[in-house]
């Protein structure tokens, strides 16, 4: 019988984009898991001095993001926890082995985590990539060996869509077509 492990792919998703479903399908292809949840934060403890878009519109765009995809799914756990959303606590609550998905430049900062040392005894990382961090210099952070994630460079972020729709432009081929019809009709990131 095959082991069933969980790829973990936390994030604001203030958007998601096409960025965070091809990491999703890559980390499925490439490190043997059996699906990958997405995890919307509730309460970023990263993000406490910027706006975050409320967390049950981010949620909906989540589901909207990851429902074409039988092995895609949305966990909801950390936009009902109640204070700020740290990793190790959703671990923690969660049965089954799992692999945090990352960029290098997300891994390398993981000693900045709460209880850093806690979560990384209990989870394998997988990381891509990303500009300015090497997946070298996320190991060399973390002490520890990651799974190694290979995928074109993606420039799409959350931050530029955001700034592209407040700017008046469409996010449309940027997110999928239901997020981005989510995001017109509630008017988000105007």
């Amino acid at each position: 019988m095959l082991a069933i492990v969980y790829g973990m792919l936390g994030g604001t998703f203030d958007p998601p984009h096409f960025g965070h479903l091809a990491l999703a399908q890559a980390a499925l292809d490439q490190v043997g898991l059996t699906e990958v949840q997405f995890i919307p934060t509730g309460d970023p403890w990263q993000k406490a001095d910027q706006y975050v878009t409320e967390a049950r519109l981010r949620l909906a765009m989540t589901h909207l993001a990851a429902a074409e995809h039988a092995r895609f799914v949305v966990n909801d756990v950390e936009i009902h926890r109640a204070g700020p959303t740290y990793t190790i606590d959703t671990v923690e609550s969660l049965p089954g082995d799992w692999v945090l998905i990352l960029g290098s430049d997300a891994a390398a900062g993981i000693p900045t985590w709460h209880r850093a040392e806690d979560l990384l005894e209990h989870v394998d990382i997988a990381v891509v990539e990303r500009p300015g961090v090497t997946v070298e210099d996320a190991e060399r952070a973390i002490g520890k060996q990651v799974r190694v994630i290979e995928m074109p460079p993606t420039e799409i972020s959350s931050t530029d869509i955001r700034a592209h729709v407040a700017a008046g432009h469409s996010p449309r081929f940027l997110v999928p077509d239901a997020v981005a019809d989510f995001i017109g009709v509630n008017g988000l990131y105007r």
